[in-house]
């Protein structure tokens, strides 16, 4: 733990020429993604935007994009959902309140707190549904919330088909999330 908790106020006084994100009263100053990690984020962007878009279910946003889950915790996934019932919780400036959804893919500097404090901050603010993506192994896990906490229910490779229990209908190819 910090010896300072930081806050909200803090994080926004923080350079504007880095990214960060605040957990849990800490600063981290978060790395610039690799092309690998950029290439598979838009893959996954442009098949569940239009998903999400010919459905109407809510918005979809990408990092940089601070997401307030409370005075202590500012996150930047890489892409958040909410759904349409939730949007008053999309602020000109930030997302308050847990997304629907959390999408983080794994890069060697971020993949510990994405799996460990990232995952249990996600769980305890109610995200409904995280999917880690691991752009190494080629995986996506799904990771539903079960009263508090972020409980694994199913990964899918390359030759599989994503299907999701919250975006009923979606089918993703992590080949093709892969492949680029």
């Amino acid at each position: 733990q910090p010896a300072v908790k930081l806050t909200y106020e803090d994080y926004c006084a923080a350079p504007a020429d880095n990214r960060y994100e605040l957990l849990d009263g800490e600063l981290i100053m978060v790395p610039a993604p690799n092309t690998r990690h950029q290439r598979v984020n838009a893959e996954i962007y442009a098949q569940l935007r239009q998903f999400i878009k010919e459905r109407s279910l809510g918005t979809l946003l990408y990092a940089p994009c601070d997401v307030l889950l409370s005075d202590t915790v500012v996150v930047q996934p890489d892409l958040l959902f909410v759904s349409r019932e939730r949007e008053h919780t999309i602020a000109a400036e930030n997302v308050r309140g847990a997304p629907d959804l959390v999408i983080e893919i794994l890069s060697p500097s971020t993949a510990d707190k994405d799996r460990g404090i990232k995952r249990e901050i996600y769980g305890r603010h109610g995200v409904t549904e995280y999917w880690l993506v691991d752009p190494v192994a080629e995986t996506v896990s799904i990771l539903r919330q079960r009263a508090g906490v972020l409980a694994a229910t199913r990964t899918f490779g390359r030759e599989q088909t994503l299907r999701s229990p919250l975006l009923s209908g979606l089918e993703l190819h992590p080949d093709d999330v892969f492949s680029s």
